[in-house]
């Protein structure tokens, strides 16, 4: 009897695939770390037989390389694929077979040039589930600019291509056919993606605008490619790895939990250029922070954002962490390639108090506070475009986080402003940056748009987003 499970990490809206038939396991987009993945292989009495990736990622590391050396299976990838190491490289429409049951390759171009799906028999020989990778998500299909450089074709080339993938390849198999896409809800490599994680082909050919029967190829060109963002910084560099293979994770695990003093976290921040990376809580990091370090804590969209506002891999980061919660911070860096961790500061920012040194805080205000203040104050709202012209207050400035750094000269160098997000995550992260530019004239509204709204303070009239 065949199993399969989907491992879902919500950090990332990632999944990856455990697919085991009579002993041998095949794994779908590993993540970086791949102990759990062998630890259930051996709990089932079962080798892995197969490591099947759908394309190289851009949102995160693989941990295909790293699970091939420990296991000895292969990797197997899609026509058009030139990894810098030893994989199979599969025609379209060749199996593979695990146990009982088939793995079947569909090419299926647009997203990445190299972008296949797989299609699982079963052990009747009927068609069961397909792991569409980024091809096509539960209400979306994977963008088709993050391969265009790679590729030499156009955005909207790559998307022409996706079209045929989905008509030709996909959209002919069964309604009942389980769906198991590579991303859910959060993720950047889609537009409107589903909170839910599986669904069935029939669904999509009902709700998904992308497959609409009567849909043609310029129509999907267009809807596809409309409204798209920049992608994060950070994607290039994580397809190079996925590409060109990556460091153990437990050598990055062990040079990145290295105990720090003070006076060595000040000295890699001063003479080796590294970023302070702050994973606290935003109200611990209101109430005391070391200066010009940059916040983004755990509990919220922790390694994207990372990826989203740092950037560059390679950057040298020191961390200021919970206890208890280092190779967890580590780890979740290194999914999206951040290696280049080079310690914590052990008893954490405490230590850092205790031994005198300076350090700053971010000036706060509840909602409640905020009423009388309101019809004369400046606000700056680090929500996503969307969320701002679906509601918002009437005098607030858009200025989303994942872009801030381009809307400095916007922030007045004088005079008090506000600066508020969602909930309170994503703003404390703006007044991080603003503070690591000098910029320290504003108060964050604690609990964000949602306190607002909560105290009863005037806001604009709520338009749905998808009517927008």
């Amino acid at each position: 009897m065949m199993k399969i499970e989907q491992i879902y990490t919500g950090c990332l809206a990632q999944g990856a695939y455990y697919i085991e038939s009579n002993g041998e396991v095949a794994i779908v987009d590993p993540l970086r770390e791949v102990q759990p993945y062998i630890e259930k292989a051996h709990a089932d009495g079962a080798k892995i037989k197969y490591i099947l990736e759908t394309h190289f990622h851009a949102d995160f590391v693989s941990g295909h390389v790293t699970l091939s050396k420990k296991t000895g299976a292969p990797i197997v990838y899609g026509p058009n694929a030139e990894p810098n190491f030893k994989a199979i490289i599969a025609t379209d429409g060749q199996e593979f077979e695990l146990g009982e049951i088939r793995i079947k390759v569909l090419h299926t171009p647009g997203h990445t040039i190299e972008s296949t799906t797989y299609l699982l028999i079963d052990e009747q020989g009927n068609n069961h589930a397909l792991f569409t990778g980024d091809t096509l998500f539960l209400g979306d299909v994977g963008r088709p600019d993050l391969a265009q450089k790679a590729a030499s074709m156009t955005q909207e080339q790559l998307a022409a291509t996706l079209y045929h993938s989905l008509r030709n390849k996909i959209m002919p198999l069964e309604d009942n056919l389980i769906i198991y896409p590579g991303h859910g809800a959060g993720s950047a490599c889609g537009k409107n993606l589903s909170k839910e994680t599986t669904g069935t082909l029939g669904d999509q050919k009902q709700n998904n605008y992308a497959l609409r029967a009567n849909m043609t190829e310029q129509e999907f060109v267009k809807e596809v490619t409309d409204g798209l963002l920049p992608p994060p910084q950070y994607f290039p560099l994580n397809v190079k790895m996925n590409k060109e293979g990556y460091a153990d994770i437990g050598e990055v695990i062990a040079k990145g939990t290295h105990e720090l003093t003070p006076d060595e976290l000040e000295r890699l921040a001063n003479e080796a250029g590294a970023l302070v990376l702050d994973v606290r809580t935003a109200k611990d990091f209101a109430q005391g922070h070391i200066p010009k370090s940059i916040f983004i804590g755990l509990d919220g969209g922790f390694a994207p954002w990372v990826g989203a506002l740092i950037g560059d891999v390679q950057q040298p980061l020191v961390l200021i962490i919970p206890e208890g919660k280092e190779e967890e911070t580590v780890t979740r860096l290194s999914r999206v390639g951040f290696d280049n961790t080079l310690g914590y500061l052990k008893g954490g920012f405490e230590t850092w108090k205790k031994a005198g040194k300076e350090y700053d805080v971010v000036s706060q205000i509840t909602a409640k506070h905020l009423e009388n203040d309101v019809q004369k104050a400046i606000f700056f709202d680090v929500r996503k475009e969307s969320e701002f012209l679906s509601e918002r207050l009437p005098s607030a400035v858009n200025t989303p986080l994942d872009s801030i750094n381009n809307h400095l000269e916007k922030f007045p160098s004088k005079g008090k402003f506000y600066v508020h997000c969602a909930g309170g995550y994503r703003s404390m992260i703006a007044a991080s940056i603003l503070k690591s530019r000098g910029i320290h004239n504003f108060v964050d509204v604690e609990g964000g748009f949602k306190s607002i709204k909560e105290q009863g303070i005037k806001t604009t009239d709520y338009v749905c987003p998808s009517t927008l």
